[in-house]
This record gives structure tokens, C-alpha cells and sequence, in this order.
């Protein structure tokens, strides 16, 4: 008989030191090494349409693959199954692998029951990535809205959560960004709990360079959400959606590579990056600014705008007085007076010993 499960937290094994430390990603290497998606965790890539997404998750199916892992590929977007292996055999992954039903699985559900087998078969079967491409297609599928919360909290429950929990899989779902500019910085469309769900990393895919057959191309991925904080530990801290990496894919002489480029040291965000004119605005101020809320009151700018060019601002500011006070010192950015390590918050520019403020982390820009 197995043990029954218990009641509460185990608080004394977190503050003796023998519970596991925080998960970090472990799939989808950067050149330095690092990874993207975290195992165990439901992950998720969202961009506009053809901005690289599909290209990216099956780059981490086709990583597992070329490693001796395994992949599932669940295609609710009908790309079919002969643009799907064309593709993973274009990223590597090795022909062999692909035709062993151990190592890899495609699948085209037909109805939501077909589904609900699939998930309990690869609950089974734990392979070490699936692929949901996508998730507008998922809810549809079950006849329910993809802006009720509730709804999406019933489908998640019955593919999403067992297929990250119980098959133990990096499950990277691709999902489709919002129309309208103040829902496209909340993240993808449909209803909030979607955010809510993602146990590992939500990425932005912007395109660069357009992806075409015979050429490649190239998208920045940048954190929109990273829940135990790892991917943003080795990422540059200055945004409020650091970039993560860049995805390049390259063909020469017919032949097919790809890579993750993990950001230079410093590399901003183009989308939060603060006009130098308004940096210097904020130089001319007497007093000098204080918070986000007195730049938006003196400046009569909006927040977001406010906000850019106080971090900014604050990010210059501090590395230039660090630079002169303690040379060589790796806490640029404390508050005097307060605790060892403390920083700013990478959203408001305000004193904080997180990366971000947990607010921050939920609020809209």
C-alpha cells in the first residue's frame, strides 16, 4: 500500500537544507550552455503568426532526439505529419529515432477523446519533450472558450497538468499573441489563466529574419514569465522581459543548422530599450526623479514610457557611481543602507532584493 499523500509543506526539510533545490531549465541549450524550458513544468512559446515559434519548440524535440531522448509531437495545428518530420530532419533530429514509436510520437487527434487516450498513453510513456502547437487549438477541440478561465482550467487539468507532472516532459505549448497593443504586452490571447498555468518559462518570439526554405532566418526570444527564476539568473537583468536568446537557423550548401545565441552581457530588449532622448530628460530634472509615478506627474508621459527612462536612468546613474566608489564591485544597483545583494526591481527601477517586484511580475506594462 503506497504511503497516502501528506497534508502540508514540509517547512523543516526546506529550512535544514535537504529539500531539492528550485528546478532549473535543461532543455534547448544556449551556446553558453544554459537552457530554455524546464522539465516537469508546462512551458510556452507565444508570437505572431510565422515569427519562428513552431521552428523553435521543435528545435528542443529535435535536440532530445539527436541526445538519445525521446519527443511527442502533438499537432492540433493539422501542419501534418510530413511537414513536421521534414522539419525535425532539417533540425537534426536523426532518421532512425524518428521511426522508433520508443523515441518518437506524432499524433493529429481527431476528437477530444482521441486526445485524452493520448495523454494517459504518454503518461506511460514519459517522453522527455511534447510539443503542443497550439494551444488556440486545444480549448476548440474540447467544444469550450478560450477567454473562460474556467474552461481552460478544466482542459488544462486533463492535458496539460498530466502530461507535465505525471509524464514528467518538458511540455512546450505554442500559443498565438493577442491583436490589440494592450493585450499583446499581457502575452498571448485568451484568458489570464493561461499565464497563471505555465509552472516553467513563457517566451516572446519576435521575428527578425523571416524563415524561408532554403535560407533560415532568425527570432529573439525574450522571458516573458520564468517561475523558479533560473532562465532569467543567466540572462541580462535590466528589462522587465530580459532576452533570453536568439534563435538562428542557417542553411549552406544544403545543409540545415541551428542555434540558440544566449545574449551578450547587457543586451537590452529593443521593445524597452529607453529613448536616449528621454534618459536625457530625465538628467534635466531638479530635483532629481524619485519614482516612476513622479517622472509620469513632472513629465506627463505614461507609465510605460516613465518607466523605461527611469531604469535606464537609474541603471547609468548607479554604474557610474559604483565605478567610482568600488571599483570592481558585482553589486551595481544597491540602495545605500540597505541589505547585502539588494538591487533594483528590473520593472519599476525602485530598491528590491528580487529581480522583479512579484507585482511588477503580474502587472501590465
Amino acid at each position: 500500500m503506497s504511503e497516502p499523500h501528506p497534508l502540508y509543506a514540509d517547512v523543516a526539510a526546506l529550512l535544514n537544507g535537504t529539500m531539492p533545490d528550485p528546478p532549473a531549465p535543461a532543455i534547448l541549450a544556449r551556446s553558453d550552455g544554459h537552457a530554455l524550458f524546464y522539465t516537469g513544468q508546462v512551458n510556452l512559446v507565444f508570437g505572431d503568426p510565422e515569427s519562428g515559434k513552431t521552428w523553435v519548440a521543435l528545435a528542443a524535440a529535435a535536440e532530445a532526439l539527436r541526445d538519445g531522448g525521446s519527443a511527442l509531437v502533438l499537432d492540433l495545428d493539422h501542419n501534418g505529419m510530413q511537414a513536421t518530420v521534414q522539419r525535425l530532419l532539417m533540425l537534426g533530429a536523426p532518421g532512425g529515432a524518428l521511426s522508433d514509436l520508443q523515441r518518437f510520437r506524432y499524433v493529429e487527434p481527431e476528437d477530444a477523446p482521441h486526445l485524452v487516450d493520448v495523454v494517459a498513453d504518454v503518461v506511460a510513456w514519459r517522453p522527455d519533450v511534447t510539443v503542443l502547437d497550439s494551444i488556440g487549438e486545444l480549448l476548440p477541440l474540447f467544444g469550450v472558450s478560450s477567454n473562460s478561465p474556467d474552461d481552460f482550467t478544466m482542459v488544462h487539468s486533463r492535458v496539460m497538468k498530466p502530461l507535465a507532472a505525471k509524464a514528467d516532459t518538458a511540455l512546450i505549448a505554442i500559443d498565438h499573441l493577442a491583436k490589440n497593443s494592450e493585450s499583446r504586452a499581457l502575452g498571448a490571447t485568451g484568458t489570464a489563466a493561461k499565464r497563471r498555468a505555465i509552472g516553467g518559462v513563457s517566451l516572446r518570439v519576435k521575428l527578425l529574419e523571416a524563415f524561408t526554405p532554403g535560407r533560415g532566418g532568425a527570432a529573439l526570444l525574450t522571458i516573458h514569465k520564468d517561475r523558479h527564476g533560473g532562465l532569467r539568473a543567466v540572462s541580462p537583468a535590466e528589462d522587465k522581459e530580459p532576452v533570453a536568446g536568439t534563435f538562428k537557423l542557417s542553411t549552406v550548401d544544403g545543409a540545415t543548422s541551428w542555434r540558440v545565441h544566449a545574449p551578450a552581457g547587457g543586451e537590452r530588449n529593443p521593445a524597452e530599450a529607453a529613448d536616449p532622448a528621454d534618459v536625457d530628460a530625465l538628467r534635466q530634472m531638479d530635483p532629481q526623479p524619485v519614482s516612476v509615478r513622479d517622472v509620469q506627474e513632472r513629465m506627463t508621459w505614461r507609465r510605460s514610457r516613465a518607466a523605461d527612462a527611469l531604469r535606464e536612468y537609474r541603471r547609468v546613474s548607479d554604474t557610474s557611481a559604483e565605478s567610482v566608489r568600488f571599483p570592481g564591485s558585482h553589486t551595481q544597483g544597491a540602495e545605500p543602507g540597505t541589505a547585502p545583494g539588494a538591487t533594483r526591481c528590473a520593472a519599476c527601477g525602485e530598491p528590491s532584493t528580487y529581480p522583479i517586484h512579484p507585482t511588477c511580475e503580474e502587472a501590465p506594462r
